[in-house]
Formats: structure tokens, C-alpha cells, sequence
């Protein structure tokens, strides 16, 4: 047996079988391949529905009567930059909320404010406007909506954050069983690396030998987790389509953050890869 049989080609195989697949990395790869997955996924949804809600609130401007007194739309409509005006009668006022207080938001003794809606034409005269309506219509609280969803945006953006921080802490905890499997592979097969240093191979022969295996186990791996993660969004997805009905889309991802969640299994099989080579010849200088 030379250097080039042990290297290269069938014989490859008979040291080291891919294809029997080493369980345990297999089975360490599909659970952090299905749990970034998801993570991602909810990730990429929060910011998603960030920028819809967003592009959705930053033009818009609320006007509140107080006493339901009558409102001028006219003159609100006069106002450079508005683009429409929308008034909410007291019907459905009281109709939102009989949800919280019952049969009491028909009381004619629950004071009701008379509400506008208002759309501008560009969003970055939002102030502009809202300080022409306050002097068009003195008394009437005047708010932005983007203003008023500056909470809710600032917990999207802190959920985010923590998605983005359990993936790169699932990627850590998965890269340290790689380095753990690789470490153990090369003790297991010890003697065959001691054959192949004394006929002449090198570290990075030896290291491809086994990254070889070690990929087709973290490919079988993240293929089996993104598949059954996969399945699970599309349950979910399927969920939010027959919950929403006819109300708009429904979609749980864009087609972009589908594509970018695609890419997860392939960056943890590179993860498993880059991690297990140095791995692998970090153990074996320490040998040497």
C-alpha cells in the first residue's frame, strides 16, 4: 500500500466509509441545523413585519377631538402635502371599544373623540404637516404613528437581536461538538494516522481524509434538519393563511428571507467544515 492508495481514490473509502454515517455528528448537525433554522426564520419575519409596519405608519398622522366635536376636513385637506383624510365615525369608535368595554361603549355618557386619519404624500413631511394641522385645528391632539409605534418597533428590534444571538450561540455550541467528534475520530483511528505519517503523508493529507467523512456526515445532517424545519414553517405558514382569510397578505416569510433561510444549512455544513480542519490539525501538531 503507498501514499497515493491511502490519499486518494476507492481505497480512501475502506479507512474511512462514507458511507456509513457516523450517528451521533449526524444527529448533532440535524438539531442545530433545525433550531438556527427556525430562530432565523422568526428572525427574519420580526424584521419583515418591521419594515411593513414601518413603510405602513411613517407618511400617516392621527388627529384627536376631544368631545367628538365636528371636525373641518376641508381644511385639513387643504393643508400642502396631505394626500388624503380619513375620518372614523363614532360608530366604529364605539364598535372597537365594546371589544375591552362591553355593552358600556354604547353609553351615550362615554365621551367619544372625534378621529381623522390622515395620509402625507412624502414621509419626510410628516412634521410639516402635523404642525399645520395644529394650527388649523387648535386643541386637537396631534400624534404621528410612527410616533406612537416606537414601543412596539423597539421590542421587534430587541427580539431580533436575541435571534440573531441564540443563532451564533447555536453555531458556537455546534461548531464545539464538531471540534469534540473530529478530536474523537482521530483517536479512534490513531494507528491508521500513525501508517500514514510513517510512509510520508502530511497533516493536511491526513485532515482531508477525514474532513471527507466529516462532511458527508454534516451535509446528511443539515439536509435531514433544514428539511423537517422546512416542514414546519410550511405547517405554520399554512396556519397564518387560514387564520388571516381574506385580510391582506399572510405570507410568514418574503421570497428574500426564504432564500436567506435556505442558506442556513449551507453555512453550518462550511461551519462544520472550516471548524473540524482546524480542529483535526491543531490535534495533530499537538502529536508531533
Amino acid at each position: 500500500m503507498n501514499l497515493a492508495q491511502l490519499i486518494g481514490g476507492d481505497p480512501t473509502s475502506r479507512l474511512l466509509p462514507v458511507d456509513r454515517l457516523h450517528v451521533p455528528t449526524v444527529a448533532v448537525v440535524a438539531i442545530m441545523t433545525f433550531a438556527m433554522t427556525l430562530v432565523a426564520a422568526a428572525g427574519l419575519a420580526l424584521a419583515q413585519a418591521s419594515a411593513t409596519v414601518t413603510s405602513a405608519a411613517e407618511s400617516r398622522i392621527v388627529v384627536q377631538l376631544a368631545g367628538g366635536r365636528p371636525v373641518d376636513t376641508a381644511a385639513v385637506r387643504s393643508i400642502p402635502g396631505v394626500r388624503a383624510v380619513t375620518p372614523v365615525s363614532e360608530s366604529e369608535m364605539r364598535a372597537t371599544l365594546e371589544r375591552w368595554l362591553g355593552d358600556a361603549a354604547a353609553s351615550r355618557d362615554l365621551p367619544v373623540p372625534a378621529l381623522l386619519t390622515v395620509e402625507v404624500d412624502r414621509a419626510d413631511r410628516v412634521a410639516a404637516v402635523a404642525k399645520a394641522i395644529r394650527a388649523a385645528l387648535p386643541g386637537a391632539g396631534v400624534t404621528t404613528e410612527a410616533a406612537e409605534l416606537e414601543p412596539l418597533l423597539r421590542s421587534i428590534f430587541a427580539l431580533q437581536a436575541v435571534a440573531v444571538g441564540l443563532v451564533l450561540l447555536m453555531a458556537v455550541a455546534n461548531g464545539a461538538a464538531i471540534v469534540l467528534a473530529a478530536r474523537g475520530a482521530l483517536d479512534t483511528h490513531r494507528s491508521t494516522v500513525e501508517i500514514m505519517h510513517g510512509i510520508g503523508a502530511t497533516d493536511r493529507q491526513v485532515t482531508r481524509l477525514f474532513i471527507r467523512k466529516i462532511a458527508v456526515d454534516a451535509l446528511a445532517g443539515a439536509l435531514g434538519g433544514f428539511a423537517i424545519a422546512a416542514i414546519v414553517l410550511l405547517a405554520i405558514g399554512g396556519e397564518l393563511t387560514s387564520a388571516a382569510g381574506g385580510f391582506g397578505s399572510s405570507a410568514l416569510l418574503a421570497p428574500w428571507a426564504i432564500a436567506a433561510t435556505a442558506l442556513v444549512p449551507v453555512a453550518a455544513v462550511l461551519l462544520v467544515i472550516l471548524v473540524a480542519r482546524w480542529a483535526l490539525m491543531t490535534s495533530l501538531r499537538e502529536t508531533l
